[in-house]
């Protein structure tokens, strides 16, 4: 009776707790009781089993959800968007006003004029294909440039997102692309510099098209594409695959450019007078001026580079102030020692070389390595825009291969022995194992070869494109165009009217 009564028991209480057990595993029950109430249960209970079948099955677990897709933070967003508007402000009017400064006083407005067209046409072909071509995978040519997948910004609006360093942060993909967009503009612009005052507008156009498409855009595709932290392992860029670093355009900037500086200066040959006629600087107030306005539009250029507004952003700040300032000083005090005179254009020459050696390092290196870095750039840029200069014989007008060229190769190369921590630096994180790796000095070897490619690289690019130009359409303006000035002659404008 004992064994009924618990029987009759049991059943009545499947009506009542069968949503219960439907939501939670029950307890394991000792074998001998499962074989001893398992039939009589299912046999007599069957339409209370079928009256629970539907609650159970309604209160099953659902499905698990996917991860829901990382969105971007207002900060990094917002941080990346004001680095954007720092970085044209240091091409319009930075450094606009920085080489006009420089340049003789009928000369002025044509240099203005090109800084601001050509970053007006680098805008226009960088959303056409230029970003395409640097940030997208190339199939069997993908170390060396990208595709045409996002041509005309295909597939890039405000709602599409990409990943910065840091696995699962993402930002908008457009404001990144602006961001890049800034950095092709004033790399093309640099390299006015080195011809100014008898370059043929046209040509200059033409060159500008051509250097970007052949040189920049392969140099930063090599350099800085591949699939960010949670794809680390697929196919990048050829230099990047190779472990250089280039926090913010050592070589896809300054040393692409300072070589095609060079070699433009080369092919085009000296102004009319030079080593006779006096050249000198016509307005160093709007030099400083320009010389303030990159120091200040840099800290985008740096600091925007981190992608984020984290410790790492506020590094390259501190980076970029101290360095800036360290070759200043040693550029100042060294010209005050061989001439005895400290100038103006020598401490804003000083910065620059001190901003241009950081740019690579920005990132990587300690305050003290940086102010190291900057200090050493001062003083060999100077070396670089009067002996180097006069040795090779060659007119570089604003000095743009003995600054960026040479402050270029400094930085890259002093990025890969100052990133060591035990210099201060902040190591190279290893995205296999998401840690810091153990510093080698295989790490200088990655950055030979980043500063090798970009001066072959850009070196034969920029040969090939002056030379075709010359033979085709002329580089150079007729002599007594040139002795006029640009400004008149080109333009039909005068800088200044007295």
């Amino acid at each position: 009776m004992k064994k009924l009564f618990a029987t009759l028991m049991l059943l009545g209480s499947l009506g009542f707790t069968g949503a219960a057990l439907s939501e939670e595993a029950p307890p394991a029950a000792p074998a001998a009781t499962t074989e001893a109430v398992a039939a009589p249960v299912v046999d007599a209970a069957a339409p209370v089993a079928e009256a629970a079948a539907p609650v159970a099955a309604e209160a099953a677990p659902a499905p698990a959800e996917a991860a829901p897709a990382p969105v971007p933070d207002k900060g990094d967003t917002a941080w990346m968007l004001v680095s954007t508007l720092l970085v044209i402000l240091m091409t319009i009017p930075g450094l606009a006003l920085f080489y006009g400064g420089l340049v003789r006083a009928k000369n002025m407005l044509s240099v203005l004029t090109q800084v601001f067209a050509i970053f007006c046409l680098i805008s226009v072909l960088w959303v056409v294909y230029g970003y395409s071509l640097a940030f997208t995978g190339g199939g069997d040519l993908n170390s060396y440039i990208g595709g045409l997948s996002k041509m005309f910004l295909a597939g890039v609006d405000p709602s599409v997102n990409v990943e910065t360093f840091s696995k699962g942060v993402v930002i908008p993909e457009m404001v990144f692309m602006v961001f890049q967009l800034t950095f092709a503009a004033i790399t093309v612009a640099l390299i006015v510099g080195a011809f100014a005052e008898r370059i043929k507008f046209s040509a200059l156009l033409v060159f500008s098209v051509l250097w970007f498409t052949f040189s920049y855009l392969p140099m930063a595709h090599m350099v800085w594409f591949w699939g960010g932290p949670s794809a680390y392992g697929d196919p990048a860029g050829f230099l990047f695959a190779k472990g250089a670093l280039d926090f913010a355009g050592g070589t896809v900037v300054h040393i692409n450019a300072g070589i095609a500086a060079l070699m433009g200066a080369i092919v085009i040959g000296k102004r009319v007078g030079y080593g006779r006629d006096s050249m000198a600087p016509h307005n160093l107030t709007a030099t400083m001026i320009g010389a303030s306005l990159l120091w200040v539009g840099w800290f985008g250029f740096n600091a925007g580079s981190n992608l984020e507004a984290t410790g790492t952003a506020v590094l390259a700040m501190v980076n970029t102030v101290v360095a800036t300032a360290a070759a200043a000083m040693a550029w100042m005090f060294t010209e005050w020692m061989i001439k005895g005179k400290p100038s103006m254009l020598g401490i804003a020459s000083g910065a620059v070389a001190g901003l241009v050696a950081v740019t690579p390092a920005a990132g990587f290196v300690g305050p003290m390595g940086a102010i190291l870095l900057g200090a050493i750039a001062g003083v060999v840029c100077l070396w670089g825009v009067s002996g180097l200069k006069k040795a090779l014989g060659y007119d570089d007008s604003l000095d743009v291969f003995g600054i960026h060229g040479i402050g270029g190769i400094i930085g890259a190369i002093g990025t890969g022995i100052l990133v060591n921590p035990a210099l201060g630096g902040t190591g190279v994180f290893d995205y296999s194992t998401m840690a810091v790796a153990e510093y080698s000095s295989a790490q200088i070897t990655s950055q030979l070869w980043g500063v090798g490619t970009a001066v072959v690289w850009s070196g034969v690019v920029s040969f090939v494109l002056f030379k075709l130009i010359d033979m085709t359409m002329g580089l150079r303006v007729p002599e007594e165009q040139e002795r006029e000035g640009l400004d008149t002659a080109t333009h039909g404008e005068r800088a200044y009217n007295y």
